[in-house]
């Protein structure tokens, strides 16, 4: 990767604010000043579509203007790193901006003061966070950022994908912003190992894919969490639930109830795994367990673990399943699987079934029934030659509920059915729907209505509502729906 910073023969020079002043240095600075000059075509619009290579001369003609990869490298000639990571990014955009000027008066370059403005905050931008990326991670409306390409970027607003206009140079700039991602937390991105699973310091999830198995360009797929996390009664306020569903699902946290949230990619699991959080106990011991740490659960007796990918030898590695192991001796109340999506669904359900009530988890699934399927077949990559029979008897005993959302075409996260497991029936494990969205409509606007269909059924799990006092509010609940 190119390093920035110096040249092979030359020592760097300070920035401008950090070098010591001089009178002499302020009369030259004072000659550079801006001046008026006459109106001039564009840089772009001057210059040929296909310009012929040409050899390097160490003085430019002033008809021959910079182009802006060569004075973006002169301007990073002239900036100590050292001295540059001691100042915050507004002073070092300021200080970039004062050397931009200063070349493009000495080289006689047709650069408006925009575009100068603009440069520097590229330039401070690459050296103090993530390029171009910034005016995007600060945008408050994206939900997803997906870059394809140097100019192939789209992001998520409202559950509907759009093409923005930012851009990166090439692709060696959009590598060099993955690899600076993915070393924050200790993650490395090369081509040994082209792949990874980070996170941002804000917690936004992050994929990386580099080439040769991506094959035009680097891939960053960023998965942005608000800033204000939202609750039980933010998501009602939306539309993703309604009142008596939002009350079902309190009711279930705070009974101690075995949940599965199921979902399709993007659909909201994670969002509404936190929201059901805010009502455990605070009196309770909580283990999290995720790829990337990306579960934000206010409690204060939080115990969060990572996994940890093999590391260049190949060693090292701790899967989901290895923490889990350890949770176990770790004395936890409730165990928070971030997802599951292999062997440690075994784990998983082994814990439900030896006294952590109250655990909630994630799965990939089309509908609360496949979830079921996907589990169990998960359980037998694990356990080969454990019968079915007693994999679906570890299901049974070990789920309450599961809830399945949806992102729908309206771009709109919903919960479109919330289902109990009752038990099993020769082969077969019965399921009972608590409700099911039911669409209804589709305004002038294109958002979508319906209402929520409820059975009245008593549920499996009546005398853990007894226990806890909330029998009479969860009839009251259902007659919401």
């Amino acid at each position: 990767m190119k390093k920035f910073g110096r040249r092979a023969d030359e020592t760097p020079t300070r920035l401008p604010a950090l070098m010591p002043s001089s009178p002499a240095a302020e009369a030259s600075m004072a000659q550079t000043a801006p001046s008026a000059a006459p109106s001039a075509p564009s840089l772009v619009s001057s210059m040929p579509s296909a310009p012929p290579p040409l050899p390097r001369r160490e003085e430019r003609s002033s008809h021959h203007p910079v182009m802006p990869a060569s004075l973006r490298e002169r301007v990073m000639e002239q900036i100590d790193p050292s001295a540059a990571a001691t100042v915050s990014r507004d002073v070092l955009r300021r200080q970039i901006e004062e050397i931009i000027h200063g070349i493009a008066n000495q080289e006689r370059l047709e650069l408006s003061g925009r575009e100068q403005i603009q440069l520097a905050d590229e330039i401070a931008d690459d050296m103090t966070g993530y390029g171009p990326l910034r005016p995007l991670l600060l945008d408050e409306t994206i939900n997803d950022i997906m870059i394809n390409g140097p100019a192939n970027i789209y992001v998520e607003r409202g559950g509907k994908l759009e093409r923005v206009a930012v851009r990166f140079r090439d692709n060696d700039h959009i590598a060099s912003v993955a690899q600076k991602i993915a070393a924050q937390v200790g993650r490395r991105v090369d081509e040994s190992s082209p792949m990874v699973d980070c996170r941002l310091p804000d917690g936004s999830r992050v994929n990386i894919i580099l080439p040769p198995l991506s094959i035009h360009s680097p891939c960053i797929s960023i998965r942005k969490f608000p800033n204000r996390r939202l609750n039980i009664a933010g998501m009602i306020e939306n539309g993703s639930m309604s009142v008596g569903i939002g009350q079902l699902l309190e009711i279930a946290s705070r009974c101690r109830l075995n949940v599965l949230v199921s979902g399709g990619t993007g659909s909201g699991k994670t969002t509404l795994l936190n929201a059901m959080s805010q009502f455990i106990d605070h009196s309770e011991r909580v283990v999290t367990i995720e790829d990337a740490a990306e579960l934000q659960l206010q409690q204060p007796h939080v115990i969060s673990l990572e996994t940890r990918p093999p590391s260049l030898e190949g060693t090292g590695q701790v899967t989901q399943r290895d923490l889990l192991w350890n949770a176990l001796r770790m004395r936890p109340d409730r165990i928070v699987v971030g997802e599951v999506r292999g062997a440690e669904a075994f784990d998983m359900l082994q814990a439900m079934n030896t006294g952590h009530d109250g655990s909630i988890s994630t799965v990939h699934a089309n509908s609360t029934r496949d979830a079921l399927t996907r589990i169990e077949n998960m359980v037998q990559m694990g356990q080969v030659n454990l019968p079915s029979r007693a994999i679906r008897a570890q299901i049974v005993a070990a789920l309450d509920i599961i809830v399945q959302v949806e992102r729908m075409r309206d771009g709109q996260r919903r919960i479109v059915q919330v289902s109990e497991v009752i038990g099993l029936e020769g082969e077969v494990i019965t399921t009972n729907d608590i409700a099911v969205f039911e669409y209804k409509e589709e305004d002038v606007h294109g958002r979508i209505s319906g209402t929520y269909r409820s059975t009245n059924a008593v549920p499996k799990f009546k005398s853990r509502l007894v226990y806890y006092g909330l029998d009479r509010a969860w009839a009251e609940a259902m007659r919401q729906i």
